[in-house]
């Protein structure tokens, strides 16, 4: 097992969520006379990086870190604890992937499996990976998908085996549908349910977006159904979710910048509740709604990380209705949600908007 410093790892979820000058920034700004650290950090960039665009492809292996990120245990045809064998890769993370199974015993049917990747397993990445499946454990809802199993594999990892989702991401499905306002809104009000369990069960996501809510289809109907705890932070100490689990260092900045609130970009950016999802939920909307999110990704792109935080922070979105009216590709958001220009803003204007910049 390698040793990773657990500041490299508190520090590596904000990391790999940047690219280019931005994160050459984050890198420099945050080790700052830490050599060492910086080291570890980038090692575990440049494998993070290189699993994410070249996951098809050999690791090359010119450092220890990057030696370890594929093994044959998690390889297509590899079985877990004698009953799970791995189809397919369906995701990937900072700290683990996502298999599609096949479950043999005591049932057969097609799970997914979330696996840490091999070289990862120090303490603190065990914790958080604990965390997100203790975090599951304690769902039951709908629309959140179900864990099923866990335990450890041959090498003594740990798994846990979750409800295979065979879904689009919510905006992606909405606009292939061509969905109405009025039923992207019903998805959404499910999607909320979802969170509000989540909540009545204190847990926080904390990385709510498009691609995190999968919606699959039942008897023909929509469901949607929220994925990924991965950052997930509990509201009760009693919980046993913080201090041990997705908890990171002062400071640390933990999320996806286009869905954040701006006390996740702030001076402790621990000090999060509930309102933090309720912000991404209303980015979330403003997005089903008007096919951008209310900070333009351009913007984004290629932004040191210090403005990426002044934005987030300080910049004011327009209304809904008010980005409709000045966007040249109105007709076509329109068409797809099969109204006409002038009926998509009327729809908007009011009572959504309204409730989309409370959020």
């Amino acid at each position: 097992m390698l040793s990773i410093d657990p500041q490299a790892e508190s520090l590596f979820a904000a990391a790999a969520e940047l690219s280019g000058e931005a994160r050459k920034e984050f890198l420099d700004r945050e080790c700052a006379n830490h050599e060492e650290l910086r080291g570890q950090l980038e090692g575990l960039l440049r494998a993070h990086d290189r699993v994410n665009h070249a996951i098809d492809r050999p690791v090359v292996q010119d450092d220890g870190l990057q030696a370890t990120c594929l093994d044959d245990t998690q390889a297509v045809g590899a079985v877990i604890a004698g009953r799970y064998k791995l189809l397919e890769q369906i995701g990937d993370g900072g700290m683990g992937t996502v298999w599609m199974a096949e479950q043999r015993e005591p049932v057969k049917r097609l799970v997914a499996v979330k696996l840490i990747k091999p070289g990862m397993d120090s303490k603190a990445v065990l914790a958080r990976f604990e965390a997100e499946r203790q975090a599951l454990a304690m769902m039951d809802h709908p629309n959140i998908a179900k864990v099923h199993d866990a335990g450890t594999d041959e090498k003594g990892r740990p798994y846990f085996v979750m409800e295979l989702v065979k879904g689009m991401p919510l905006t992606e499905y909405c606009d292939a549908r061509k969905l109405t306002v009025n039923e992207r809104l019903s998805l959404f009000v499910q999607i909320c349910s979802a969170v509000q369990h989540a909540h009545q069960k204190a847990v926080i996501h904390r990385d709510l977006k498009p691609t995190n809510v999968l919606v699959t289809e039942h008897d023909g109907k929509p469901v949607p159904k929220v994925i990924d705890f991965g950052l997930a932070k509990a509201l009760n100490a009693s919980q046993m979710l913080t201090e041990r689990t997705l908890h990171t260092a002062y400071g640390t900045v933990v999320g996806t910048p286009l869905y954040m609130a701006p006390e996740q970009v702030g001076i402790n950016a621990l000090d999060v509740d509930t309102r933090t999802d309720i912000y991404a939920l209303g980015v979330i909307l403003y997005e089903l709604l008007t096919g951008t999110t209310p900070l333009e990704k351009a913007r984004f792109k290629e932004a040191a990380w210090e403005e990426v935080k002044r934005l987030i922070r300080e910049e004011e979105p327009p209304r809904p209705s008010t980005r409709l009216s000045s966007d040249k590709t109105l007709p076509s958001l329109a068409a797809s949600r099969q109204v006409d220009p002038g009926q998509l803003r009327r729809q908007v204007q009011g009572e959504l908007d309204w409730i989309v910049m409370k959020a």
